[in-house]
């Protein structure tokens, strides 16, 4: 899969350069998803089940800042 220039990075990756975060790379048919601090490892996965897991995510919490309190 090639995602060459597709990473985004969320809104809540903190100031500065964010490099503490999990980028994704979306293509129409699966989602790469990396940590901006090891780039190099990359999870791929299909875009239905990325989707499921955002939206349960979001069922229980607000936000992923209200996800994150949640697991201390």
């Amino acid at each position: 899969m090639d995602t060459t220039g597709n990473w985004r990075k969320s809104s809540y990756s903190g100031p500065g350069d964010g490099d503490s975060c999990v980028e994704i790379a979306p293509t129409p048919t699966h989602i790469a998803i990396r940590d901006s601090k090891a780039p190099a490892a990359t999870v791929t996965v299909p875009a239905g089940a990325f989707t499921a897991f955002v939206d349960a995510l979001k069922g229980d919490y607000s936000t992923v800042t209200d996800f994150a309190r949640f697991r201390g």
